[in-house]
């Protein structure tokens, strides 16, 4: 496996562990059925949004308005399938939802369409995916990744979803003294598992472990971890920890973990991002759309279940092996909330908003490991200005968690 470009990319050999190999492999219950269910054809009961007011995107946004996610669907995705209204359709072969925008039970007068990323696209980046089709309006594009595309594909950040990575390390509580942090399971010196080298380093920069201790070798499947339970390993705290107690057979049990951004993993992830040039080009649409997603995202966790239910329903339909149960969509909900991995930027109080303080810091920190990797040049990284990787002009200061 290639080293990832982004250090919070998903896993290529996360699809065929948590998917199709560990239903096979290891006995995972709950998985979706092999017959797609057909596609939803009713049409939408929203009412229509009052003409020229703020969910009226009709005469300001394009008659669809494209977003392309980074991953399959899943509910860290869920503001923007929150959006997709009844009546949607569904692109088995291209893996792409289209329905209705509707916001709260009205109809803003546009369609949404969401496209699935990974092997949808054939794992391409999506600044790449942006450029490549200038239909695509938002990308979910982390901040790693923005910094690595800054140079020929330049995206601007302008809301985010996620506050804090999920990303974890996880470890058997029983073969390491019940710890419950990375440091104190780390302490013997057991292998810590990843499929790059920049979340090691970032632990190794900070005495957690040692160089010995890197082993890059994850291929994403949890055959390692169940036959040598010594081991730390990554994943995300919005799925594993489901999934190795409840759908892994030979597991089912609890696993310890840490969410990394405890320890510096810092990271925007899959922040909501368009083309430079759109940020003039699209503003008159972007003052409208961007609320509507601040306050999305912040509706799908206060009632999930429309949008899980589309999740689900697309995963099924899609029908790439890729297997996402009722389960972990409503683990990965309230482990969001309940970790306060979705939460108010800490700097404004506001939903969404960014800290420029905090985009500094990611740029000045993760760069160099950027470079490292080889996933960006030391002179593409010296020309980059923390303050082009995102903006607040369009947020609205007023939404916020409560």
């Amino acid at each position: 496996m290639s080293q990832p470009t982004s250090l919070s990319r998903r896993l290529t050999a996360r699809t065929v562990a948590i998917g199709a190999l560990a239903a096979t492999v290891f006995a995972v219950a709950g998985c979706a059925g092999s017959e797609p269910a057909p596609a939803s054809t009713s049409t939408s009961s929203a009412a229509a949004a009052e003409k020229g007011g703020p969910l009226d995107l009709a005469s300001v946004c394009p008659a669809t308005v494209v977003m392309q996610q980074d991953w399959q669907p899943e509910s860290e995705h869920g503001a923007m399938y929150n959006l997709v209204g009844e009546g949607y359709t569904v692109d088995t072969d291209k893996k792409t939802v289209t329905g209705p925008l509707v916001v709260d039970g009205t109809d803003t007068g546009v369609k949404i369409e969401v496209r699935s990323g990974g092997p949808a696209v054939n794992f391409q980046p999506v600044p790449a995916l942006m450029y490549l089709d200038t239909d695509i309006l938002i990308g979910a594009v982390n901040t790693d990744a923005a910094i690595v595309a800054d140079a020929d594909q330049p995206t601007v950040a302008v809301t985010s979803q996620l506050t804090y990575s999920p990303q974890i390390l996880m470890w058997d509580p029983e073969s390491h003294d019940g710890a419950e942090t990375i440091e104190e399971a780390a302490a013997d010196g057991d292998p810590i598992v990843t499929s790059g080298d920049v979340i090691p380093n970032l632990l190794l920069s900070q005495g957690i472990i040692t160089e010995s201790q890197i082993d890059t070798s994850y291929e994403g499947t949890p055959q390692r971890f169940v036959s040598d339970p010594k081991i730390l390993q990554q994943g995300f705290a919005t799925a594993e920890p489901y999934i190795y107690e409840n759908e892994i057979a030979q597991w089912g049990k609890p696993v310890g973990y840490q969410l990394l951004s405890d320890l510096g993993y810092s990271i925007y992830p899959e922040p909501l991002a368009v083309r430079k040039a759109d940020v003039t080009d699209q503003a008159d649409c972007l003052k409208k759309l961007v609320p509507i997603m601040q306050q999305s995202q912040i509706d799908f966790l206060d009632a999930p279940e429309h949008g899980n239910a589309v999740i689900l329903d697309l995963v099924e339909q899609y029908d790439t092996g890729w297997t996402y149960s009722e389960g972990v969509a409503e683990f990965s909900v309230a482990q969001q909330k309940d970790l306060g991995i979705v939460v108010n930027d800490e700097a404004s109080g506001v939903f969404g908003q960014f800290d420029p303080d905090r985009i500094a810091s990611i740029v000045s920190e993760f760069t160099p490991f950027l470079v490292t990797a080889g996933s960006i040049s030391e002179d593409a990284a010296a020309a980059i200005d923390p303050e082009s990787l995102y903006t607040n002009e369009f947020i609205d200061a007023s939404i916020k968690m409560d």
